[in-house]
C-alpha cells in the first residue's frame, strides 16, 4: 500500500495536497471542512499588517469554459483577505491545535519595509503554524499598492524581503513566485539566496478573460467597468510545469524544495508534478469547482498509481522526470516517428485528412483508388504529431519510431546514431570558424 505521508521541510501531512492560498482558505470554517474531506494541509489566505483591504462587492471571477461548460481556466480578481488580521490569527492558532497532524502555513503579504515584516511575522509565529508562505505574486490590485507581482518582478527585492523574514523568524520560509516574469529561474536565485527554504510556484497569471461585446468592457464587469485578474485552472499547468522544470533542473537552483500550484485537478497532474520534482502540489479551482471533497478521487488515484508502479513513497518518484527535460539543441535530429493509421479504428471524419493538408505537409490521403480512405503517405511525413493530436477518435492514429530501411522522404538510413543540433553539418557553428 502506498505511504502518501509528506515531510516538506519537516512539515508533516498525510498526503501531498494541500489548499493554495485563497478564498477556500480564508476562514476556519473551511479549512475544518477541508481537513474533514481529507486535505493534507493548507495556506491561509494572505494576511496584511492591518491596512485596510477592501474587495469589490460584485463579480470577483471570470471563467473560460470547454466546449461542454468544464471550467478550463478560472479569473479572479480578488484581493488579500479583508478580514480582521486578529480574527485570522486566533483562528489559525485554533486550527493548528485542532489539526496538529495537517499542514498549515501562511501566506503573507505586506509593504516591502522590514519593520512591517518584523512585526507581522511575530504575529504569525504565535499561532504556532508550520511556516510561511510569501506571496509574491498576485497581479492585481495589491500590486498597484508595491506589493505581490511588483514585488516578485524584481529579484532584488525578493531577495530583500526574504532574507528579513529569515533573519527575524523561526519558521521555514516558503517563497511563492510569480510567472508574469520573462525567466523563472532568476525570482528563484534570488529566494534561494535570500536563505528561502522553498519556492511554490505558479501564482496567478495577469490576464483579461474575455470581453462582453455588449458592454465594450473587459469581462466580469463592475458597474460599466473590468480590470485585468489572475488567471488559474487546468488552462495554465502546462505553464506551471515548465517552470517547476526549469526551477528543478537550473544548476543554480537544483535541490531546492517546491510545492507545485497550477492547474492540479487529478492525481495525474499532481503526480506529473511530483515527477517534476515538487514535494508537495497546492490545490485551488479544482477545489472551487468541485468542492473539497475531490481530494478523496485525488488521493486513491494517486494511491493507485504508485502501488502500480512500484513506488512506496512520493520521495520513490519524485524528480525522476527532471533528468528528461533537455534544450532543443540536444534532441536527437536522427530519431524518425511516422504517422500510422489504424484502419480498423478510423471512422472516416477527414479531419487528419484537412489539418494535414491545409497546415502541415500534405501526407495524408483521402482517396485511395477512387475511394475515401486515408492514409500516410511516408515519403511526406515528418512526424509532427499534429494528424493524432485532432482525430476524434483515441489511439486510431500513434506515431511509430522507425528503425529499419530508409526514409522516403530523405534518403537517410532509419536508426542512425545519436546526433543533435550542435554536431549538425547544418549548424554553421559545429565548425570551428577559418
Amino acid at each position: 500500500m502506498a505511504d502518501l505521508r509528506t515531510n516538506f521541510l519537516g512539515i508533516k501531512s498525510p498526503n501531498p495536497f494541500w489548499l493554495a492560498s485563497a478564498p477556500p482558505t480564508d476562514r476556519e470554517v473551511n479549512v475544518t471542512r477541508a481537513f474533514k474531506a481529507g486535505w493534507g494541509g493548507v495556506v491561509w489566505k494572505t494576511l496584511g499588517d492591518g491596512d485596510p483591504i477592501v474587495n469589490v462587492s460584485g463579480p470577483r471571477y471570470g471563467a473560460w469554459h470547454g466546449p461542454d461548460r468544464r471550467l478550463m481556466g478560472l479569473n479572479n480578481i480578488e484581493l488579500i483577505t479583508d478580514r480582521p488580521l486578529e480574527v485570522n490569527l486566533r483562528e489559525i492558532k485554533q486550527v493548528k491545535k485542532d489539526w496538529p497532524d495537517r499542514a498549515v502555513v501562511v501566506s503573507l503579504m505586506v509593504p516591502c519595509e522590514e519593520a512591517n515584516w518584523k512585526a507581522i511575522l511575530k504575529q504569525v509565529e504565535d499561532t504556532e503554524c508550520d511556516g510561511i508562505e510569501l506571496n509574491f505574486g498576485c497581479p492585481h490590485g495589491m500590486s498597484e499598492r508595491g506589493m505581490g507581482s511588483a514585488v516578485g518582478q524584481v529579484p532584488e527585492y525578493i531577495e530583500m524581503v526574504t532574507r528579513w523574514c529569515k533573519q527575524h523568524s523561526r519558521m521555514p520560509v516558503i517563497v511563492k513566485l510569480t510567472p508574469n516574469i520573462t525567466d523563472i529561474r532568476y525570482p528563484a536565485r534570488a529566494a534561494k539566496k535570500g536563505g528561502a527554504d522553498a519556492v511554490s510556484l505558479i501564482n496567478t497569471i495577469s490576464s483579461i478573460m474575455s470581453v462582453d461585446l455588449d458592454q465594450m468592457s473587459p469581462w466580469p464587469v463592475l458597474d460599466g467597468q473590468g480590470t485585468h485578474g489572475g488567471y488559474c485552472g487546468p488552462a495554465v499547468k502546462p505553464i506551471a510545469l515548465n517552470m517547476v522544470a526549469e526551477i528543478a533542473r537550473d544548476r543554480e537552483t537544483q535541490g531546492l524544495p517546491i510545492s507545485a500550484i497550477g492547474g492540479v485537478t487529478t492525481w495525474k497532474d499532481a503526480a506529473e508534478f511530483i515527477s517534476m520534482g515538487a514535494g508537495t502540489v497546492q490545490v485551488c479551482t479544482a477545489a472551487m469547482t468541485y468542492g473539497f471533497k475531490i481530494v478523496e478521487e485525488m488521493i486513491s488515484g494517486l494511491s493507485h498509481f504508485m502501488d502500480e508502479k512500484g513506488y512506496r513513497t512520493i520521495d520513490d518518484f519524485r524528480g525522476l522526470a527532471v533528468p528528461k527535460v533537455t534544450d532543443w539543441q540536444y534532441l536527437n535530429l536522427n530519431y524518425v516517428v511516422k504517422a500510422s493509421i489504424d484502419q480498423d479504428l478510423c471512422i472516416s471524419c477527414g479531419r487528419c485528412h484537412q489539418v494535414c493538408e491545409d497546415t502541415s505537409h500534405q501526407a495524408i490521403t483521402n482517396q485511395v483508388n477512387g475511394q475515401r480512405k486515408f492514409t500516410v503517405k511516408e515519403e511526406e511525413c515528418v512526424g509532427c504529431n499534429l494528424c493524432a493530436m485532432v482525430c476524434p477518435v483515441e489511439s486510431c492514429i500513434t506515431m511509430v519510431p522507425q528503425t529499419k530501411g530508409t526514409d522516403p522522404r530523405t534518403g537517410f538510413e532509419y536508426g542512425r546514431p545519436y546526433a543533435n543540433w550542435t554536431t549538425h553539418p547544418n549548424n554553421p557553428a559545429s565548425k570551428a570558424a577559418e
